[in-house]
């Protein structure tokens, strides 16, 4: 018996300093990562009402005549911003995507039966939405400057989600009668203000609680282990790892800016972004050789793209072989995200804490033991 008892407290112990760094600290960013429940679960320990604590684009008033939704977009640059209003008086059941980001907040709170309507997404993940195609129950509408109108009108929408970014056909959508309304969530620099756009999509549908419930998650983990990131670093008597991204596409290599959406997950991560610069919060193109100059010393090397198959660092050098010469490349730490096997586009904007903790795991492993990366992962 006493064996026994001995055996068991071993087992706690070891299994208690497994998830401690180096340093003996404790991993809750860890924990939190390994945690199975479901946020969903917990949606009626949530309030009814929405509080915009992170989007810049997005305000919510609650007045006698309903909620009044306002909406713009939240670029930096810009120096005067449009606001739309949306007063919704009674939840709506029945919409039409025309982006994947859109349809991502529809996954994130389980309420894929709402979408009616999608554009023509070249890779579609979503397991619900699919079934919905092969059943009727969701038919696609055809792309931007396309649109199926007659098919639309016959999905009898209660509003359509666009995007700024994309124009042509929205006007010819707007004269169906059908009730636009524009998603600024791609444009928010701050992850958690991304993620935050899909309390919209709560508030739209009348699940307000499931948003906040889901929201709330999703805040706590990046939280969290940003948190735990900034701890270690300022602990750690180690340089900050420095990061480049992008690559040659077409006529030159492509890179987001110092103000941007993925440097600031790159700085919240604990790295230093080489390839930044200034207060741009877009992406701009460089010259190869410019661009070569600032990642070639690089410790990682940020890149993505949609490829049939699997990427691999021949595949990279097969590109162009002066990246083979990059210090990341050699060191075999080039973080890809492939579009075509991970649902990227539709996901990732309500996922932040995930492509955070990518990001850690390959950074600085030792904070996150147990996870397993999700978009972007080392290749080989």
């Amino acid at each position: 018996m006493r064996r026994i008892l001995f055996a068991v407290a071993v087992s706690a112990t070891l299994l208690s300093c497994g998830n401690r760094g180096h340093s003996g600290e404790r991993l809750v960013a860890d924990e939190l990562f390994m945690a199975q429940d479901s946020a969903l679960a917990r949606a009626e320990e949530f309030s009814d009402t929405v509080e915009i604590k992170y989007a810049r684009g997005l305000q919510v008033r609650y007045e006698a005549d309903g909620v009044h939704i306002l909406v713009s977009n939240p670029d930096p640059s810009l120096s005067q911003r449009q606001t739309e209003e949306f007063v919704l008086t009674a939840p709506l059941s029945r919409f039409v995507c025309t982006t994947a980001l859109q349809l991502g907040a529809f996954e994130a709170l389980e309420l894929e039966d709402r979408v009616v309507g999608i554009n023509s997404l070249k890779n579609l993940f979503s397991p619900a939405v699919k079934q919905q195609i092969r059943n009727g129950q969701t038919r696609k509408i055809g792309k931007e400057g396309n649109f199926d109108l007659e098919g639309v009108l016959a999905l009898k929408p209660d509003l359509i989600l666009v995007s700024a970014s994309k124009h042509g056909g929205f006007e010819v959508l707007r004269q169906c009668g059908v009730p636009l309304l524009t998603h600024h969530g791609y444009k928010e620099t701050d992850p958690l203000g991304q993620a935050e756009w899909l309390k919209l999509v709560g508030l739209l549908t009348g699940q307000t609680r499931r948003a906040n419930a889901v929201f709330a998650d999703i805040e706590k983990k990046y939280q969290t282990l940003r948190s735990e990131v900034a701890a270690h670093c300022q602990h750690s008597a180690a340089k900050l790892p420095t990061v480049a991204s992008g690559r040659q596409i077409r006529d030159g290599w492509y890179v987001v800016g110092g103000q941007s959406y993925m440097a600031r997950l790159f700085a919240d991560a604990g790295a230093e972004y080489v390839m930044g610069g200034g207060e741009d919060s877009g992406g701009r193109t460089l010259d190869f050789e410019a661009a070569y100059a600032r990642a070639v010393h690089a410790d990682f090397w940020q890149t993505d793209g949609a490829f049939d198959g699997e990427y691999t660092l021949q595949t990279l050098a097969a590109e162009d072989s002066r990246y083979a010469t990059l210090d990341a490349f050699r060191s075999r730490r080039v973080l890809f995200c492939n579009f075509s096997q991970t649902p990227y586009r539709e996901l990732a904007a309500v996922q932040p804490h995930f492509l955070l903790a990518d990001f850690v795991k390959a950074f600085h492993p030792e904070l996150l033991p147990h996870y397993t990366p999700k978009y972007y992962k080392l290749i080989k």
